[in-house]
């Protein structure tokens, strides 16, 4: 069983960029899907879908990465803030800047997953998930 599903993909797209993987495969889940949508608006992912595992016939997200030239990933870190053995709730005036503005916060608010931007725009706090630079 697996207790932090949110870190669990953090840590395969992390480890398919240090490998150089052109895509990373991981179980489906709405909360997953809206994360993955975030870091593809944002630039850090190239592509986000969802396709039917050929193996166990259940659906899976399909995360395609991003290298620059020199096979560079997108993004440098991820970074997990908010856990199942502590939580990390924000204000929305309280929302930490990653690299002084640079990297992108997602945060689960009562108006749904957001970056730190948007939280900050609309006025709203929540949990903050994770960090990416």
């Amino acid at each position: 069983m697996m207790t932090d599903p949110i870190a669990d993909m953090l840590a395969r797209v992390r480890n398919a960029a240090l490998a150089q993987h052109a895509v990373t495969r991981l179980p489906m889940s709405k909360l997953k899907l809206s994360i993955a949508k975030i870091l593809h608006a944002e630039g850090y992912v190239a592509d986000v879908r969802e396709e039917e595992s050929p193996v166990t016939k259940r659906p899976e997200l399909v995360v395609a990465l991003k290298y620059d030239r020199d096979r560079s990933c997108a993004f440098q870190g991820l970074r997990r803030v908010s856990r199942p053995g502590r939580r990390v709730y924000v204000r929305h005036d309280q929302i930490p800047r990653v690299l002084s503005g640079l990297g992108t916060s997602i945060l689960s608010t009562s108006q749904g997953l957001m970056t730190d931007s948007e939280a900050r725009r609309r006025k709203v706090g929540g949990e903050l998930l994770c960090e990416v630079w």
